[in-house]
């Protein structure tokens, strides 16, 4: 039988399907923080999804994005959770 699907790895999955790079970790405040890039439009994708959708069972009371800024060239190579 396999094991549940972790909330978190949802997030991973949409990041990977949209094609952004970054990390996702929850946090001991029961809230979700990470990091997203890619270009403009895939980032906006990947914003849009975690403020309307996220996890089936997650409950999103808001979203809080910060530090939005324009670089030359991803720091990632990937998309991954943090623990």
């Amino acid at each position: 039988m396999p094991a549940p699907i972790l909330q978190i790895e949802y997030t991973e999955d949409e990041a990977k399907k949209i094609g952004v790079v970054g990390w996702v970790k929850n946090t001991s405040k029961g809230t979700v923080t990470g990091q997203v890039q890619g270009p403009e439009e895939k980032v906006n994708s990947m914003m849009s999804w975690l403020s309307k959708v996220g996890s089936p069972s997650s409950r999103i009371d808001r979203t809080n994005f910060s530090n939005e800024k324009t670089i030359s060239k991803v720091e990632y190579s990937n998309f991954s959770i943090r623990y």
